[in-house]
């Protein structure tokens, strides 16, 4: 009884072995490499498959997603002969399984090497300053070589970032120096040309305010000549008019009687105001005929007409 449980046991153990190795399910995006008595027998891809118990067997398996591979830093001398830590991560992806089982023995090891030392040799063509500007050249350059290396691997290398760029500290120094020499020699230019720049709305402002200003003296002299010319027209007629209008009061009855007893008003007011201004008194040959002088000067008055 014993010996015939022991014998079950076993067979249902080597039946479960059996269907172990025998039933196989595939994940999404991961394939199987099955080889039937040690040779490549055939590719299985996501889903139930069926083996043939100790003679198929799988051999290898693949993602078929894209792969991100972190490269190591490197050592790499530039044109300069300056010494740079380089790193890098690399994208890949597996596009023929069975190339990439049997055509390398590890392609994520080949391609990492390969993209050291492709990285060494395009660090050697350039100087430091330029392997800073060209990551987007190197980074396209990588990936031209690797793609064209990994072909027969049946592995797609899809892109290359170069992720740090790290010379010696000494070399950080200099270059940090260089950069803070640089930004103030544009906080300099920057401080000079906006200087300029306030000279010159400064000087623009000035010539604008004595344009304006000399518009509005210029205006101002338009005006003075002008209020002058108007006063000099309106006395010139107020003196025509009042002349106009003695003239014809002259005509008038009694006007020659009044214009007599008016100018030997004068007469006489002038010597009077003579007299109180000067010492000495300079007085015509006629002084006692004044009624004949202020006769002569009434008959002078008589013949004007009075104006039409």
């Amino acid at each position: 009884m014993g010996a015939t449980v022991i014998i079950v046991v076993v067979i249902g153990f080597l039946v479960l072995v059996t269907l172990l190795k025998t039933a196989k399910t595939v994940p999404h995006q991961t394939v199987y490499i099955v080889e039937r008595l040690g040779k490549y027998s055939r590719t299985l891809y996501s889903g139930f498959h069926i083996l043939i118990p100790f003679i198929d067997r799988i051999a290898y398996k693949h993602t078929l997603k894209e792969q991100a591979i972190d490269v190591p830093p490197q050592m790499c001398i530039t044109k300069d002969n300056i010494a740079v830590e380089v790193d890098g991560i690399l994208y890949l992806q597996v596009t023929d399984p069975a190339r990439a089982s049997y055509g390398i023995t590890d392609y994520r090891f080949a391609t990492i090497q390969l993209a050291q030392t492709t990285m060494r040799s395009l660090i050697g063509k350039l100087d430091l300053d330029r392997t800073f500007e060209e990551r987007d050249t190197t980074n396209t350059a990588i990936v031209r070589v690797l793609d064209e290396a990994s072909d027969p691997w049946g592995v797609k290398v899809t892109r290359y970032e170069v992720k740090n760029i790290t010379p010696p500290q000494t070399i950080r120094d200099a270059m940090e120096k260089q950069m803070r020499a640089e930004r103030e020699k544009r906080a300099l230019i920057a401080e000079s040309e906006g200087d300029r720049e306030a000279r010159i709305n400064r000087a623009e402002g000035e010539k604008q305010q004595n344009i304006r200003i000399s518009e509005g003296e210029k205006m101002r002299q338009i005006n003075v000549a002008e209020g002058r010319a108007k006063e000099i027209e309106l006395l010139a007629t107020a003196t025509a008019e009042g002349i106009r209008r003695v003239a014809e009061a002259i005509q008038q009855p009694g006007g020659s009687e009044a214009v007599s007893l008016r100018v030997a008003e004068q007469y006489v007011s002038a010597f009077a105001q003579l007299a109180k201004a000067n010492n000495t008194l300079i007085l015509p040959a006629n002084l006692g005929d004044v009624g004949g002088t202020v006769a002569a000067l009434t008959q002078i008055m008589k013949t004007i007409k009075p104006a039409t």
